[in-house]
């Protein structure tokens, strides 16, 4: 059963910002006469998940690292980060360069990626250059292992809900559908269902929900399921639907909504639990939706530890 994913460690990931205020900002990233001021607005501007105060404190060029593609969780990492910070926070000036400091923040001393550094006035402001790297590296690493994890996951709800006829066909057979038709439970999830075999936040994540929502990203990832294998998969090519039930087995697709920014690998699964990944370069946002069956051809390599 898929569960809501715990968070081993503190990613910093500053965002919702639209691409249109981007656009229109133009002055540079705030300065302060100390580092700890720099600090505490940061924390201020975090805690009330003030998006203008964010783009004013790491100035207009910062779009690539704060948008990860995920706006709900986004705002979750803004409080986490406030509720640390608050939980305990220092500044860490650097012993061997006075003009560079770090922000450490919660009982784990979890350093922020984004580092202060002082200029030639003595004015302090966070240098983006060089946290974007780390940034975007803790993201993309910490959603990929999000989306094997929730991989696993869907073996797991799919075998669960094959165990017993859930929909009232007769027939034990495997979601066709992650969020289900309004008023059926013909799918993982089933609206105001507490029996629910995965989270709503993983349902809303699916590429073709119906009833003409729009898909948002879980840890910034786009989810789908697959009703066929191919010629590369264990026992050849065949489709799972048989006379309009899933019995032949089943698989799922996970690719980031953002490439490069919420993810960089794309993976797929089936019934036999073993989990796939490729990278799909920048078009990934166009090919991925093409994949219409699983596949796994000797592009795809299985996950470290599979």
């Amino acid at each position: 059963m898929i569960r809501p994913m715990t968070r081993s460690t503190l990613i910093l990931t500053f965002a919702a910002l639209s691409t249109a205020v981007l656009i229109g900002q133009q002055a540079a990233e705030r300065s302060f006469a100390t580092p700890q001021e720099a600090a505490q607005a940061l924390v201020d501007a975090a805690g009330k998940n003030d998006t203008a105060a964010l783009l004013k404190l790491f100035g207009p060029q910062s779009a690539d690292i704060v948008q990860s593609g995920d706006p709900a969780e986004d705002k979750d990492r803004r409080a986490e980060f406030a509720r640390r910070a608050h939980e305990k926070m220092t500044v860490q000036v650097e012993p061997a360069n006075p003009n560079r400091a770090v922000i450490i923040a919660g009982n784990d001393d979890w350093p922020l990626p984004i580092p202060l550094v002082r200029t030639k006035a003595g004015q302090w402001h966070f240098d983006i250059a060089r946290g974007r790297v780390e940034i975007l590296a803790r993201r993309v690493g910490r959603n990929e292992l999000v989306a094997i994890d929730v991989c696993r996951g869907y073996v797991e709800a799919q075998m669960e809900y094959a165990s017993r006829d859930r929909n009232g066909n007769g027939v034990l057979d495997y979601a066709q559908r992650i969020v289900s038709t309004p008023g059926k439970k013909n799918g993982l999830y089933s609206d105001g269902d507490p029996d629910s075999l995965v989270p709503k936040a993983f349902g809303q994540a699916a590429a073709a929900i119906g009833g003409g929502k729009t898909a948002e990203p879980y840890h910034g990832y786009y989810f789908r399921i697959l009703t066929s294998q191919g010629p590369d998969a264990p026992g050849g090519a065949q489709p799972y639907v048989v006379k309009g039930d899933m019995i032949g087995g089943f698989a799922l697709i996970a690719y980031p909504a953002k490439y490069g920014d919420s993810g960089i690998k794309t993976f797929i699964v089936n019934h036999r639990g073993i989990v796939y990944e490729k990278d799909l370069g920048p078009a990934t946002d166009t090919l991925a939706p093409r994949i219409a069956r699983f596949n796994p051809d000797k592009t795809w390599q299985p996950v470290q530890g599979e």
